[in-house]
């Protein structure tokens, strides 16, 4: 045989252990060819054979191969063997003895049925109850681990069954069993033996068999069967229960192997027994184990033939019960047909083949309907052996679903009957089991009663009826006190008190009665914190008093009495246990003297007593375990629901919806979704939700949709900005039309006006050439609009995957007024630049690309569905690849694709598609991407490697993509050759000679960014001397000797340029200086930025560009992060003293003359610092809306504005001036990123306006970006300050601008998009829970102290943008309006950024009776305030009419229509509308609505003690709960702590409840209960029509019953100082001592001290 554990695997051969008696085992091949395998089980792992010779079946243990027997066979391959079973027939003799001796009494793991064929079945031998194979028995045994042990385990059957089983220990799982084993001989040749992978185990061969058909009869179906108490049993041919076709035509029910008995089917006759055999006998191993076959029928089942059967359900797991009609009936009326066959088993319905081609369908009945009866049968299975709970099911089965089967209600009294029955009762002759009514039960179990032919009629059917079952619910019910109905007497038959019956001790379950009685009294308890249960535990009580009655278990009798008096007085017949029996009952070990009572549990934890645990049965006390959990704070309450909750007896539930108000005030914002529904918070259970949503389907988009009409969008449709969200971007910026202004200054896709005056000298023509040149002008700011728009819309729109991203023109054409004439560029009147649009269109790409939110559902085949067809459209989708890379989406793009783009040779297309991947890709290092890189980038190419041409442009993205995606990683050889390439020098020949410097400044960024903020800890580089080569490059010097592998290229030099071997300050200082700012980033360190400073002498200015001044002070300052202050002073502190001294104030109007200064160096150098540390000022406070940085920043602007307008401008120079106010805008941008600030806006637009003079497309560029950057993201999104993101601003916001559209000498334009690389959500938008709109909410921020400020606190309106995250302790939203809510960062910020990233959405919940914001800025509309002022009368102020402000639940709409609204004439019912009234005022002011019904069941349950109609002390005991729960001594300090809030708080509801039974009882007391009391302590029986009242005071004053007290030693009892000691130790309440004391001493003189 040989094994193959995957279907690429080698294929193995089996091996098999053997092991003698003695311990030697040996393990070799299975090659046998006379073995078939016949049936495999993965679960447990074992194989079943067939030996075809020896005509036996063997169970083999199926496991993986040790290495000790892998050695083993390969050391001695023997050449194959057959596995030897010792198969000695059983001798019955022995077989039996070792039984009775007591080894393994029906524990016996495999016996056969076959040798007790010829013995007689008697009740009391042993191993009658045993079966075949138990697999639980079987694993017992494969787990002993040694082969000695394996045979002394199970030694008494050992010796005839297992022959040779040496056991290893196995481990069964899925895994190891193999897929398939092939059945072949196998010669193992000498040579070289294969490793086997899985050896076989001896478990159990079946003797020989008595008598054999025919030769070879191998099992035609083996399978696995559970029987109804969830034993396993191995059958050949058995599920729960099965349905067999017997030869003889029967179908038969089986449980395991136990026959539960003969199926029938309404409707089809019975078989006649002549007819032929429609099934093949089945074989005779069969009939030797378990065959429901006719040899077995002799001995299976305690079964009366005559009963004819209907069967069992569940074919495999008896704990699921599901419903399904009793059997259909089927009419088939012709005779002669049988059924033929079985087949398509579905659960518990089969379809039966008839004889004449019909099928009918039929299924197989329930074990029990009634939740009741199924709770028992729980119950009772748990508690009982398997075998007698089998045979006690197989009764119970027979009784229930017998012929005419009962209808559902009086399943219990079916039930009963039967139950009682077995355990021994004679229930004809007991009294309330005889009145049982069985509505026209046809049940076999039961005779009806025999109707006496009379004409005169007879007394006996009044009797039987007044006596019956009916007539006493009736009388007990409350129509019958209210209408006033006299009790009728029944005269108590005599013969049934006269004789005691006794019980049948040979019954199955006699001996089990203590433990049956136990479990029911268990159940009783669990049914008792179900409300829904009554009717059950009325019916359940009757049996329990009962049993207890005859147990004699007077502490069990007292305590069904407290709970039912009105039950006592109708049950007194008792039956008598013989003395000598009781001794055979086994008293379970968990069984007390004490009742366990749920209740008394509960109250004794609320009084703070020590409590014994409470017993549990699993499965069937689930909910006294829950309740039980959670008074004593256990924590893994997972499955309480607010079902369950309103199941639970309002006593019994009061703590939890305590616990629960409690928890809804301040709730953790990260509990689970359950939990927030539990305690009634939709809003977090909301964001709960939302949160356990993946990223993408969130429904962001559903909630916070713009729905702007079609009208609007027809003519605003190009403009790309109206995906943006309206209504949160209204709510931010409410007070004015903002938003529309910023959308105007940014469309970039209708004509701009061209206003030209025709002056009167001037001919048309060159009219024209003016119009033109005008729109020339124009043009240039229009271009320069989209990078600004991608910044308004980043992220605002979700795809159809289905439909193109529309991308809007960019118009570049004009209108002139008055007659709206076009004016275009293409006329040829006037030189326009070649390309001019073509970076525009690039941006405008992007802007659109931007737009795509990063959790939009976009995949590879999107992308390139959006590749235009036009050729002049490619601009724009190179654009929109580099944003896709932006927000993430590039990485879905195929590698095939990528490729496909590069090698068509597209400069935009290779530059957008390398800078998106890599910012995709950030900081990951991705090998593929760098490879895809290097190819861009000469330097990092082997020397020898083809030179390929690739263009300027897209060598710099790439050296930056470099930077990318090694972002932080300092990796030393991309840092070596970007060190390099800062100073390449020109060359060879004619290469390498344009547009150098935005290479050098692209190498200076991306080596920044590969060591960004590592400052001196670079690891592994000092042999480099980074900052010393950095300084050498900002400063000048002799190049040093070029190093490495690529000195070869620069042999020859270049042919246009000479450098001679100095370096060129002006290509290198730029890259180099902010090279150094991002390594030493924050880092503080003094050395460095020492280098950086201003120089601080006439001379030495001279020799430095201003516009690097500007560059050496942000650097100095980025790296001296922590110095960084806003305020105006220090900002003029990094001016040197030179400047300082010689300064011309900004607003002078002559100029001074001076020989020996350079007044033009001095003023540039001043404007260049001053705007270096401004901007330095911006990243320091990016995003933060700082105003004192903001009044900073905006002071300098003002202030370089009037110095554009004032005389001295000349000497600065017009175009630095601009410069340097581009800068402060973005900085103030920077500043007040996504606020939307005012003024800013206004200086935006100022500044949007000027076209004309210096006005070139940089300048236009920077305002429009500063724009851009005020409303980031529609004000949704900010600035972060983290390394990365300054790196990122520091490329996007370079401050040398281009001059026009297709300049990029000095920086590449496609980097001023990598702002979005720093942009982060921070928009916290509240969004009210039951409307589902963003509305206005209070919220309070907490930041954490630092070193320039302790821990402060600020208010916020909401919808506002959040501060930094890490800066902040926690958020609170804030009351009155809403439900309080907290959000705590300290443990960490991942919950609030995963709010964040999905929209910053915040569930809040308005509390009852207030109004939004919206509705109600101050406050003075909402109804508390309103209802505040006329407090006194209160609830009779309260018109039900009023609740819709306090509510929206329909149901308490429905209740104040209907209970509170006052109608004529009403009487006395006017006082229960008031009372009404303030209980759902109480209700909605105090947000407790689910109190309302508690509320009701207090008031009702005291109205009956009053009326002293308490029937059932249930309501009483959970009066006492909730009393005690409010004395407890946990509920006392939480009120001291907080006494406003609470359930039952204000009002005086319970104190007066409370008053009133105390009254109603006392009352009682005085009014002749006191004698009734005394009778009953002293152990008589009081009289009737007292027993309820009496329970009611026993239970509410926990009074001790007689027996307690007896065992107490109160009778010598003098003095009330004596009881008063003794009663303590019993726990009575001092309050029911004071009224027991008269009683129990006897005499009032006693009670004085």
């Amino acid at each position: 045989m040989f094994s193959m554990l995957h279907p690429l695997d080698e294929i193995t051969p089996l091996v098999w252990k053997s092991g003698g008696v003695f311990g030697s085992s040996r393990v070799q091949y299975v090659a046998d060819h006379t073995l078939r395998i016949v049936f495999l089980s993965p679960e447990p792992s074992i194989v079943m054979t067939y030996d075809t010779v020896q005509s036996l079946h063997t169970v083999w243990a199926l496991r993986r191969v040790k290495p000790e027997e892998q050695s083993l066979v390969l050391k001695f391959p023997e050449q194959g063997g057959t596995p030897q079973h010792m198969a000695t027939s059983s001798s019955l003799t022995a077989h039996l003895r070792s039984l009775s001796k007591g080894d393994s009494p029906g524990g016996s793991p495999f016996q056969n049925y076959s040798s007790i064929h010829s013995q007689s079945r008697s009740s009391s031998s042993p191993n009658l109850q045993s079966r075949s194979p138990t697999i639980s028995n079987m694993a017992a045994l494969s787990r002993s681990h040694s082969p000695a042990l394996g045979v002394h385990s199970f030694s008494g059957v050992q010796r005839f069954n297992f022959s040779s089983s040496a056991q290893s220990p196995r481990r069964p799982s899925v895994t190891h069993s193999p897929n398939s084993i092939c059945n072949d001989s196998f010669l193992v040749p000498e040579t070289e033996p294969i490793v086997p992978e899985l050896c076989i185990d001896h478990l159990w061969t079946e003797t020989l068999p008595s008598m054999r058909s025919e030769k070879n009869s191998q099992a035609s179906k083996v399978f696995i069967s559970t029987d109804l108490c969830g034993q396993k049993f191995l059958c050949f041919l058995g599920i729960d229960t099965l349905l067999v076709l017997e030869g003889s035509g029967n179908l038969v029910l089986y449980s395991g192997v136990v026959r539960v008995g003969k199926v029938f089917i309404p409707g089809l006759p019975a078989p006649s027994l002549t007819m032929s055999n429609p099934m093949p006998r089945p074989s005779t191993p069969l009939d030797s184990v378990s065959t429901p076959s006719k040899p077995l029928n002799k001995h299976l089942g305690p079964l009366e033939e005559s009963v004819l059967l209907s069967p069992v359900p569940e074919l495999r797991d008896s704990s699921k019960l599901h419903d399904s009609p009793y059997v259909e009936d089927c009419t088939f009326q012709q005779l002669g047909t049988f059924i033929q066959a079985l087949r398509d088993p579905v659960h518990n319905r089969v379809t039966l083949e008839l004889s004449n081609n019909t099928m009918v369908r039929i299924s197989i009945p329930e074990i029990a309907t009634s939740e009741l009866v199924k709770r028992c049968l729980q119950g009772l299975k748990a508690i009982l052996p398997k075998e007698t709970a089998v045979q006690m099911l197989v009764k119970w089965y027979n009784a229930y679903n017998a012929p005419g089967g009962p209808s559902y209600h009086s399943e219990w009294n079916l039930f009963v009957t039967c139950l009682m029955n077995m355990m021994g009762y004679n229930t004809e002759r007991l009294c309330w089991t005889r009145n049982l009514d069985f509505e026209g039960s046809l049940s076999p179990v039961i005779a009806p009663k025999k109707a006496r032919p009379s004409e005169t009629g007879s007394d006996e059917d009044w009797e039987y009826l007044l006596s019956s079952d009916y007539h006493r619910n009736f009388e007990s019910h409350p129509i019958a006190k209210a209408l006033c109905l006299d009790p009728l007497e029944v005269s108590a038959s005599k013969d049934d008190f006269s004789q005691s019956l006794s019980l049948d001790s040979s019954t199955l379950l006699f001996s089990h009665i203590p433990a049956i009685f136990f479990v029911l009294h268990l159940i009783y308890e669990e049914l008792k914190l179900n409300s829904l249960m009554g009717e059950g535990l009325r019916s359940l009580v009757v049996l329990l008093v009962q049993l207890a009655r005859d147990l004699k278990l007077e502490a069990y009798m007292d305590y069904y009495y407290r709970d039912y008096p009105a039950l006592v007085k109708t049950s007194r017949q008792t039956c008598i246990i013989d003395q000598v029996q009781t001794g055979f009952m086994l008293h379970p070990s968990f069984f007390s003297a004490e009742p366990p009572s749920i209740f008394q549990w509960l109250s004794s934890c609320l009084k703070g007593e020590g409590v014994q645990p409470y017993p549990y049965l699993p499965g069937i006390c689930e909910r006294s375990k829950l309740v039980v959990l959670v008074s004593t704070g256990g924590t893994s309450v997972s499955s309480f629901t607010l079902r369950d909750l309103e199941s639970l007896p309002f006593g019994v539930a009061l703590p939890i919806r305590d616990a629960i108000y409690q928890c809804r005030e301040q709730p953790a914002s990260d509990w689970p979704e359950a939990v927030c529904l539990l305690i009634g918070r939709q809003d977090l259970s909301k964001q709960a939700w939302e949160g356990s949503l993946q990223k993408g389907k969130s429904s962001v988009g559903t909630v916070l949709s713009s729905d702007i009409p079609s009208a609007a969008e027809s003519e605003e449709d190009e403009d790309g900005m109206n995906d943006m969200n309206e209504e949160v971007m209204s709510l931010i910026w409410s007070e004015d039309l903002r938003v529309q202004e910023v959308r105007r200054l940014l469309q970039s896709a209708r004509p701009v006006r061209v206003n030209v005056v025709q002056m009167p000298e001037a001919s048309d023509h060159e009219y024209i050439e003016e119009k033109e040149n005008r729109l020339l002008q124009l043009c240039q700011r229009t271009m320069a609009l989209p990078v600004g728009r991608g910044m308004f819309t980043l992220f605002s729109y979700h795809p159809v995957p289905t439909e193109q991203l529309p991308i809007p023109k960019l118009n570049l054409t004009g209108r002139a007024p008055p007659r709206n004439t076009t004016v275009d560029l293409n006329s040829g009147n006037i030189d326009v630049p070649p390309n001019m649009a073509c970076w525009a269109s690039f941006h405008n790409g992007v802007a659109a690309g931007l737009k795509i939110a990063p959790a939009s559902q976009i995949d590879s085949a999107w992308i390139v569905y959006n590749k235009p067809k036009m050729a002049e459209l490619a601009n724009e989708y190179a654009g929109f690849l580099m944003a896709l890379g932006l927000n993430g989406h590039l990485t879905k793009l195929a590698t095939l694709n990528i490729h496909d783009y590069l090698t068509k040779g597209h400069e935009m297309t290779s530059i957008g598609l390398l800078l998106g991947v890599s910012a995709a890709k950030l900081g990951t290092m991705d090998m593929a991407i760098t490879r895809l890189l290097s190819i861009h980038i000469p330097a990092l190419l082997p020397p020898t490697s083809t030179e390929l041409d690739v263009p300027h442009n897209v060598q710099v993205a790439a050296v930056v993509g470099i930077g990318l995606v090694y972002q932080g990683t300092a990796h030393r050889h991309t840092a070596e050759v970007l060190l390099a390439e800062i100073g390449r020098p020109p060359g060879p020949e004619m290469e390498y000679c344009t547009d150098r410097e935005s290479y050098s400044l692209a190498s200076g960024l991306a080596l920044g960014m590969v060591c960004l903020g590592h400052g001196s800890n670079l690891i592994g580089m000092s042999d480099l001397n980074v900052p010393e080569q950095l300084y050498q490059y900002m400063v000048g010097g002799h190049r040093r000797f070029q190093a490495g592998m690529h000195r070869e290229k620069h042999k020859s030099p270049s042919y246009q340029i000479k450098e001679g071997d100095t370096i060129n300050v002006d290509v290198t200082c730029p890259g180099a200086t902010l090279a150094l700012a991002m390594i030493y980033l924050k880092t503080n360190n003094r050395s460095i930025a020492d280098w950086l400073k201003a120089p601080d002498t006439m001379y030495l200015l001279d020799f430095v560009k201003p516009e690097f001044l500007l560059l050496r002070t942000l650097a100095r300052c980025l790296i001296l992060w922590d110095d960084i202050l806003p305020n105006s002073k220090w900002v003029n502190s990094n001016v040197p003293q030179i400047i300082r001294e010689n300064i011309i104030s900004l607003h002078a109007t002559e100029l001074p003359s001076s020989e020996d200064l350079s007044l033009e160096t001095l003023a540039q150098a001043h404007v260049y610092i001053i705007a270096g540390a401004c901007l330095s000022l911006g990243f320091r406070f990016a995003g933060s809306e700082n105003l004192a940085a903001f009044q900073c920043l905006y002071k300098y602007a003002t202030d370089f504005l009037k110095c554009l307008s004032a005389p001295t401008a000349s000497i600065t120079g017009h175009y630095n001036l601009e410069t340097c106010l581009s800068v402060l805008l973005l900085a103030l941008a920077m500043v007040m990123a996504g606020s939307g600030n005012l003024k800013v806006l206004q200086l935006c637009r100022f500044m949007h306006k000027k076209t004309g003079g210096e006005m070139n497309y940089g300048f236009h560029l920077a305002h429009h970006m500063a724009l851009g950057l005020l409303f980031l993201g529609g004000g949704r999104y900010s600035l972060s300050t983290s390394n990365s993101s300054i790196a990122a601003l520091l490329c996007a916001l370079y401050p040398h601008f281009p001059v026009h559209s297709t300049d990029n000498r000095y920086h590449l334009q496609a980097l001023r998009h990598l702002y979005v690389l720093a942009a982060e959500p921070r928009l916290l938008t509240p969004v009210d829970v039951d409307s589902n709109t963003p509305c206005y909410a209070l919220i309070e921020v907490t930041y954490k102290g630092t070193q320039w400020y302790g821990e402060a606190t600020e208010e916020l309106m909401a919808p506002t943008l959040l501060p930094e995250l890490h800066l902040l302790k926690q958020i609170r939203v804030k009351g009155p309006r809403y439900w309080e809510l907290l959000i705590d960062l300290s443990k960490g910020t991942t919950h609030l950024q995963s709010i964040l990233s999905k929209g910053g959405i915040l569930y809040v919940k308005l509390r009852a009776g207030q109004l939004s914001y919206k509705e109600d800025p101050m406050g003075w509309r909402s109804l508390l305030a309103q209802t505040v002022a006329h407090r006194s009368c209160e609830a009779r102020a309260f018109k039900p009419e009023a609740i819709s402000a306090f509510t929206s639940d329909p149901a308490l709409f429905s209740f104040a229509d209907y209970f509170c609204k006052p109608t004529v004439n009403m009487g006395q019912k006017q006082e229960i509308l008031d009372l009404f009234s303030s209980i759902l005022y109480e209700c909605v002011t105090q947000e407790n609505p689910e109190m309302l019904p508690t509320y009701i069941a207090i008031d009702q349950a005291v109205r009956r003690l009053e009326r002293r109609e308490m029937s059932e002390t249930f309501e009483l005991w959970q009066m006492k709960l909730v009393l005690e729960f409010f004395s407890s001594r946990s509920h006392q300090e939480r009120m001291s702590r907080n006494p406003t809030r609470g359930l039952f708080m204000n009002s005086e509801f319970l104190p007066v409840m409370k008053c009133t039974i105390d009254n109603t009882l006392d009352q009682w007391l005085q009014a002749g209960g006191d004698v009734s009391l005394h009778s009953y302590l002293s152990g008589q029986a009081p009289e009737e029509s007292q027993l309820s009242m009496l329970a009611c005071f026993l239970i509410y004053h926990s009074v001790p019953t007689p027996g307690q007290l007896a065992a107490g030693g109160l009778q010598g009892s003098r003095n009330f100082s004596e009881l008063l000691l003794k009663l303590r130790r019993l726990h009575v309440p001092v309050r029911a001592l004071l009224r027991l004391a008269p009683l129990l001493l006897g005499n009032p003189q006693a009670m004085v001290l």
